[in-house]
């Protein structure tokens, strides 16, 4: 059986996380539980940190916060000395909320609204990611209006195709991202960045997609962007001095997953980089790298409650718990895959194949398809491992399911950082029109006149 590193059995049988009992957790704060183990997350961050600082003189980490982002995430990656990049009005307010300095903020976003580019400015976002002509533009007009300059780096698509889900891949000509270098729309909106008055241009970036396992093409994008970086140089004069290579990089989520090192990856980068600078006589940049999932994925668990086992005589057998595609969005998006055990019996042998269901009104709500286990029973805890991206993040209020809670778990310490929603907390924005109020009146049936009772 499969189980992480992070993971150990204690003397009652049953399985810790961080040196926690997860079945006395989930009995504790209740199904389903989003579980981080706060110090695999802070090893991560170090060692992309010293990884970086070991290839290349002049690096910075910047957490990819879509992953995942909370006010206690905020404060855990300032605490290790990482910067942070936002997507929406909503994530740079948690930053702002969770006393993040602003100056160390990365603002993305292919469709920034005029509010939250006025909100960038006014706050003072580190760099706005400018992901195209219009949005440099409204950006210039309301850093104008605020008397500002705003810093950004323009986003660009490198043309590189990664392996990987088709809906995760971002780096190739027709993504909705970026700005294209073979179009020749990079450099219009370089040459126009460097007119504007209220906009200092920084440098550039690329992200090429998400759980790439392929080292390679990230070495082909440093060396495609610092082609283009040098070709700026020479048409403008302008020596531009960073270079955000993004993220991407690739965890497992099953023994069968084979990610490259992410030591190999930094050095692979800052390879490309420092041979590209001493072809063009480029100066060094300063590197930017966006880990988000390999900081937090592999570092998160959820716990579910096995409800109820519905045999399919000859076919298979339903395995359904708690909880499904609203907390875990990814096997129902991406086909994701996922290994699991019964943490209150991890010891005994698999019996049998069985598929993981759902609670969704949906027959796609299915979380893993065949996977052998003890036969499992009602009351089962279920523990599915690799959750600790995009999980939390992408979670809806489909069926009006209550969002679970989220604890941090260090050196055997329960933190509770999210609570549970209540049914109360699903309505709190909701209102009634007055004229939906209950009245002591009957509706017609079919007619759509109201007669009042007499």
């Amino acid at each position: 059986m499969y189980l992480p590193a992070t993971t150990e059995i204690n003397t009652v049988g049953n399985l810790t996380l961080a040196g926690v009992d997860l079945v006395n957790l989930a009995q504790q704060y209740g199904t389903p539980l989003y579980v981080y183990d706060e110090e695999l997350m802070r090893k991560n961050c170090r060692f992309f940190k010293e990884s970086l600082q070991k290839d290349y003189p002049k690096g910075e980490v910047i957490y990819a916060g879509k992953a995942f982002l909370t006010l206690a995430m905020c404060r855990l990656i300032l605490q290790e000395g990482l910067s942070l990049d936002v997507v929406s009005g909503g994530e740079l307010y948690i930053a702002l909320k969770a006393g993040f300095p602003m100056e160390q903020v990365y603002f993305h976003g292919n469709n920034k609204s005029p509010a939250e580019l006025a909100m960038a400015v006014e706050v003072g976002v580190g760099r706005v990611i400018v992901d195209s002509l219009p949005e440099l533009e409204q950006l210039e007009k309301e850093a104008a209006r605020q008397g500002k300059k705003a810093g950004i780096l323009l986003r660009v698509k490198p043309g590189v195709s990664a392996h990987t889900h088709e809906y995760i891949q971002t780096g190739q000509e027709d993504s909705k991202f970026g700005l294209g270098i073979s179009d020749g729309q990079a450099m219009v909106a370089v040459e126009k960045a460097l007119q504007l008055p209220h906009i200092t241009l920084y440098g550039l970036h690329c992200h090429i997609g998400s759980q790439i396992f392929d080292s390679q093409p990230f070495h082909l994008a440093a060396s495609i962007m610092m082609d283009l970086m040098q070709k700026i140089r020479h048409k403008t004069g302008t020596t531009l001095k960073e270079l955000n290579l993004g993220g991407g990089f690739g965890i497992r989520y099953t023994s069968e997953d084979q990610p490259c090192s992410f030591s190999d990856i930094t050095q692979l980068l800052s390879g490309a980089v420092r041979e590209k600078c001493q072809e063009h006589d480029y100066p060094l940049p300063t590197v930017m790298i966006e880990p988000g999932r390999s900081i937090v994925g592999e570092a998160g668990v959820t716990l579910y409650t096995v409800g109820v086992v519905k045999n399919l005589p000859g076919i298979l057998r339903y395995v359904s718990v708690d909880g499904g595609m609203s907390d875990n969005l990814r096997s129902a998006l991406y086909g994701a895959h996922y290994e699991a055990a019964l943490a209150n019996r991890p010891q005994e042998s698999p019996e049998e194949v069985v598929t993981i269901a759902g609670k969704a009104c949906e027959s796609g709500d299915i979380l893993i398809k065949d996977i052998a286990l003890p036969s499992p029973r009602p009351g089962d805890t279920l523990v599915i491992f690799s959750t600790g991206a995009y999980h939390f993040s992408m979670f809806s209020h489909y069926n009006r399911h209550l969002r679970p809670a989220v604890v941090f778990l260090r050196n055997g310490q329960v933190e509770t950082v999210v609570k549970r929603e209540t049914y109360e907390d699903i309505i709190r924005l909701e209102s009634i029109p007055a004229h939906l109020e209950v009245r002591s009146e009957r509706l017609e049936v079919g007619s759509g006149e109201v007669k009042s009772e007499k």
